[in-house]
């Protein structure tokens, strides 16, 4: 688990990706501006900072250089819409480890993360863990949850499948044949599945919904027997 500051000035944005990191096993602090990560930066608590560049009040290669010639032993991130060759050259030459547009997708952008905790020895990220025999899914830092049958495969099958688990391959894990599925009934398994994650533990199940496509289970997972 990594300690991260994370400083975007656009809400929603911000929001969504404090969301996925968390679900990931990080801890975050949010700043929207750079007078507000001067405020909550501590150095002794933050290993890893993802900075926008287009802020409200300033630029964020300012602050990037302000922190590499202050010394601090910090990991940091570009995360911005400044893309251009020019821009990329500027910011890993101000200071910055990686430079990943905002276009990049949440799994590119925690895997960045990882990549970085490891480099500079940060405490391993905790991974979730599905076992099979008794049925259950261990969050991170919290006790077993105990899964139905169904509840297992469809685990399960997003534990194992990759970036892009369709419906289809969740249908036929049920053991159910895909023509004649109601699709309303995976909508319902599904949103069992975050209530009863909720209740437990008060963490959101790390499952992005693929519209149309399937799902996504974007955090690191374990399945033993």
């Amino acid at each position: 688990m990594a300690s991260l500051i994370f400083l975007e000035d656009e809400p929603v944005l911000r929001e969504e990706l404090t969301e996925f990191l968390e679900n990931a096993g990080h801890r975050i602090t949010v700043a929207g501006a750079i007078a507000d990560f001067r405020v909550h930066y501590r150095p002794d608590q933050h290993r890893i900072a993802i900075i926008d560049l287009s802020l409200p009040d300033g630029d964020g290669l300012e602050l990037i250089d302000h922190l590499r010639n202050a010394g601090h032993q910090l990991g940091i991130i570009v995360l911005t819409a400044r893309s251009t060759t020019a821009d990329k050259v500027a910011g890993l030459g101000c200071g910055a480890d990686h430079y990943l547009p905002k276009t990049a997708d949440p799994p590119e952008l925690a895997a960045t993360v990882a990549a970085l905790a490891r480099r500079l020895g940060v405490e391993a990220v905790p991974r979730w863990v599905l076992q099979k025999a008794p049925r259950q899914l261990v969050p991170p830092g919290h006790a077993p949850i105990p899964l139905s049958g169904q509840d297992f495969a469809v685990l399960h099958c997003l534990a194992i499948g990759g970036d892009c688990v369709t419906r289809e391959a969740i249908v036929k894990a049920l053991g159910a044949d895909y023509l004649t599925y109601d699709q309303r009934r995976l909508d319902t398994q599904m949103r069992r599945l975050r209530r009863k994650l909720e209740e437990a533990c008060e963490l959101a199940l790390p499952i992005t919904t693929l519209r149309g496509i399937g799902f996504h289970f974007h955090a690191e997972i374990d399945v033993l027997n």
